[in-house]
């Protein structure tokens, strides 16, 4: 279906059909209804199915599969987690990396999966001095690895962590919609859930009535009613170059398609794709007064000119490049940036969500943990600390407008001002919370 391809890049090029699956009509009965078929949903059901051939799994979806930011973002498939929550916490996010590549390999998904890393630059001295705070003596200097990674300009240092694969998200989305739909799941596209509560979803042509009812809604979660300030729908905006020919490689790296950043406040993120491709995203729009999601948010022109502005001066070789793709979409940030899943069992309802951008891989480990509270397995993925978080609601408005949006803008400023000073920026070590984490 044409508006589906049109949303992104990985929605041009993901060799699938996006005509909708049948919507729901009439009433249902499961052992477990989920809401939203993104990672999170497909995870889960996914995981559910496979240990569980029996259950009943319906899914409902209000667009298609990989609609959000299942199918848009950056293609990180990191052991990023936006908080810190100890080793066990970091040891899960990292085994979640290659749990995805392997039940891609095992389910014959060809995502252009290739774990080659990530490389954090430092390009300045403020960014030198926060790298070197967090990560000491794992901070490289600029003329050994780094240079060889990638060949950015002012490079003064990088960290660099194996736990990363480049993907192309919407092949993984698709593929995995694919691989529960084989598996039993009964998958229901174009059906908006009207409502959440104990023991149902309704939805406008019918309810799914289970025991088990689990939101897997992300950036889109304030439009159901009760949850409008359960997260902020943030956007993150992307661009996409046309194909580079290897001189161009040559002179900017990642010949293993590392995915890079730097250390500045407002965070931007790349990876070079299978077909040569370079895609750099980042932050910089609004957030929209009363959490609003519409499509015409998903292209701000002036943040589009920002990312490639950024881009020419990270690797002038790009000069005169033609940039063929432009998009965006929402993701979702809690009041304390801390991601979360859990089960409420004296309602039967589960959540999972809040990833700050950090998505990718985070939503496999959320789809393994609620498979598990599902069917009331206590193991070692139900202990983690993020399992069962509560966080805060976020202010009311218009507070979290104006919060937002100057912590937003006051990034912007911190990075500019550690250019021209060269300093750490006090602005920035305050307003970073306001922001989260990374957005890949």
């Amino acid at each position: 279906m044409e508006p589906y391809r049109g949303l992104s890049l990985w929605h041009e090029t993901t060799p699938t059909d996006w005509t909708p699956r049948p919507a729901l009509d009439g009433d249902v009965e499961a052992d477990v209804a989920i809401v939203g078929a993104g990672y999170t949903g497909l995870w889960t059901a996914y995981y559910l199915a496979r240990a569980e051939p029996s259950l009943r799994v319906v899914v409902v979806e209000s667009e298609v599969a990989g609609f959000g930011a299942s199918g848009r973002n950056g293609g990180w498939c990191s052991a990023l987690f936006p908080t810190s929550l100890g080793e066990a916490q970091d040891a899960a996010m990292r085994a979640s990396v290659d749990e995805v590549l392997a039940v891609a390999g095992a389910e014959g998904i060809d995502c252009h999966a290739a774990k080659g890393g990530t490389i954090v630059l430092a390009r300045s001295k403020a960014q030198l001095a926060r790298a070197r705070a967090a990560y000491g003596d794992d901070l490289l200097s600029a003329a050994g690895p780094p240079r060889r990674r990638l060949r950015a300009t002012g490079t003064l240092g990088a960290t660099y962590t194996p736990d990363c694969a480049a993907i192309h998200p919407g092949r993984l989305v698709r593929g995995l919609a694919d691989a529960v739909v084989r598996r039993g799941v009964s998958l229901h596209e174009r059906t908006p859930a009207l409502a959440i509560e104990p023991g149902v979803v309704r939805t406008p042509r019918g309810a799914v009535r289970a025991p088990y009812v689990v939101r897997a809604t992300e950036g889109f979660t304030p439009r159901l009613p009760g949850l409008a300030r359960v997260v902020v729908p943030v956007y993150s905006l992307i661009v996409a170059s046309e194909p580079l020919p290897a001189s161009v490689w040559d002179e900017i790296g990642l010949a293993q398609r590392e995915t890079f950043s730097d250390h500045r406040h407002l965070i931007i993120y790349g990876q070079r794709t299978a077909d040569d491709r370079l895609v750099f995203g980042g932050r910089g729009a609004p957030y929209h007064l009363r959490s609003r999601i519409s499509p015409a948010y998903d292209r701000d022109h002036r943040v589009f000119a920002g990312l490639h502005a950024t881009l020419l001066d990270l690797f002038p070789a790009l000069t005169g490049t033609r940039f063929t793709h432009a998009w965006g979409g929402p993701l979702g940030i809690p009041r304390d940036w801390c991601a979360s899943v859990g089960l409420d069992r004296t309602t039967g309802l589960a959540w999972a969500g809040g990833y700050v951008g950090d998505g990718v891989s985070t939503t496999n480990l959320a789809g393994r943990t609620l498979c598990d509270l599902v069917l009331e397995r206590d193991t070692e993925l139900t202990t983690l600390p993020w399992v069962g978080h509560r966080s805060p609601p976020w202010e009311p408005e218009p507070l979290r407008w104006l919060g937002i949006n100057a912590g937003l803008r006051a990034m912007t400023l911190a990075d500019a001002e550690e250019g021209l000073t060269g300093r750490p920026s006090v602005i920035g070590r305050l307003m970073a919370p306001l922001v989260g984490g990374h957005s890949a």
